[in-house]
């Protein structure tokens, strides 16, 4: 599936903040608990507790998040598909980091050890 420039720009505009509450959701629903959400995003973009809720508070959009945060060496073993694209053949870049945390954020949420989330080997 080619993923379209406009597609791209809707993606860069959207605000962490306004998906936040929905991976909330997603993995409280399947019994996993908010500091394991931190704890992969924290491993995908090098963000702490407070760093995760100043993005939150400024409504900082995927643009702002992402080219504040420091991705992990390990994030381009992230693979499998995600709304219909496959993560790791994704060329625009920021796009591409966005599906990496919606993809470790499902991967939480469907009961999936820790320790292979985070990719640590």
């Amino acid at each position: 599936m080619t993923s379209t420039s406009h597609h791209d720009e809707k993606i860069a505009k959207m605000t962490f903040a306004s998906v936040y509450p929905h991976y909330v959701t997603k993995v409280e629903r399947k019994g996993r608990t908010i500091e394991e959400l931190h704890q992969v995003i924290t491993w995908l973009t090098g963000f702490d507790e407070s760093e995760i809720r100043h993005q939150i508070e400024a409504k900082s959009s995927f643009e702002q998040f992402f080219a504040e945060a420091k991705l992990h060496p390990n994030a381009s073993l992230i693979t499998g598909s995600i709304c219909g694209y496959k993560v790791q053949e994704i060329e625009n870049k920021l796009t591409q980091k966005v599906r990496y945390l919606d993809k470790v954020v499902d991967e939480l949420a469907q009961g999936r050890k820790i320790e292979k989330i985070l990719r640590e080997g």
